[in-house]
């Protein structure tokens, strides 16, 4: 495949851009800062659709599953780990 062909190839990859920002890459100290360019981001996120409270209440409640699964393999193998020094390690 010549460079002409991968070129083209590449390009048409491209075409669709929508225009929306996925990561704010304006930061302050990068040489292509742009002091006040934060106002047009928040705008740029104001036509994004709230969540209703049952579907807010479904995510809270998802979240603490997820935490409390993370609580209890931790704890279980912090138990696991006593249990083995207890018994098999320290005799």
């Amino acid at each position: 495949m010549s460079e002409d062909q991968t070129a083209d190839r590449t390009n048409d990859s491209f075409n669709e851009d929508d225009g929306r920002t996925i990561a704010n890459m304006n930061v302050d100290g990068m040489p292509w800062y742009v002091p006040g360019d934060e106002a047009r981001h928040d705008r740029a996120g104001a036509g994004a659709e709230s969540l209703s409270e049952s579907q807010m209440r479904t995510y809270r409640w998802a979240a603490v599953k997820a935490g409390l699964l993370v609580v209890l393999v931790f704890g279980t193998v912090f138990g696991a780990f006593l249990a083995f020094c207890d018994f098999i390690w320290f005799r």
